[in-house]
């Protein structure tokens, strides 16, 4: 039946927390809910922008492998940089890993729920849509 919603969860206590899931798929739209730089298995927050852009994105990238897909589906990226002075190390980042499938982008600097966090990435992708490459 379509429409049908599958959740996915990373083991974040955030997701406990506030009760939401890391990512929602209906159909062939995955939907990745906004990931900061945090390893959920040590729940250690990595130092450094770039670094926690990293770890955000093997986060998400684990949660689109489980719904069938890959970086390589993204077509819409939503980043939040507390720091201004952070954005240039986190669109590094960005365009390496995820440059090749050009997503549409906002970034905003805002304040950031975890307090330590440097950068916070949410994603849309569709199933099927892109071509994978080494991300």
């Amino acid at each position: 039946m379509a429409g049908l919603r599958t959740h996915i969860y990373s083991g974040s206590v955030y997701e406990e927390m506030a009760g939401y899931a890391r990512a929602v798929v209906v159909d062939d739209h995955i939907y990745v809910s906004g990931t900061v730089g945090v390893d959920f298995e040590t729940g250690q927050l990595r130092d450094g922008a770039a670094e926690q852009a990293e770890q955000a994105l093997e986060t998400i990238a684990r949660a689109l492998g489980e719904a069938g897909s890959g970086l390589h589906d993204v077509v819409r990226t939503r980043v939040y940089v507390p720091d201004p002075n952070d954005v240039a190390a986190v669109a590094g980042v960005l365009k390496r890993r995820l440059g090749f499938t050009a997503p549409a982008n906002t970034t905003v600097c805002a304040p950031l729920a975890v307090p330590e966090a440097r950068v916070e990435i949410e994603v849309e992708a569709r199933r099927g849509s892109g071509t994978p490459a080494e991300t």
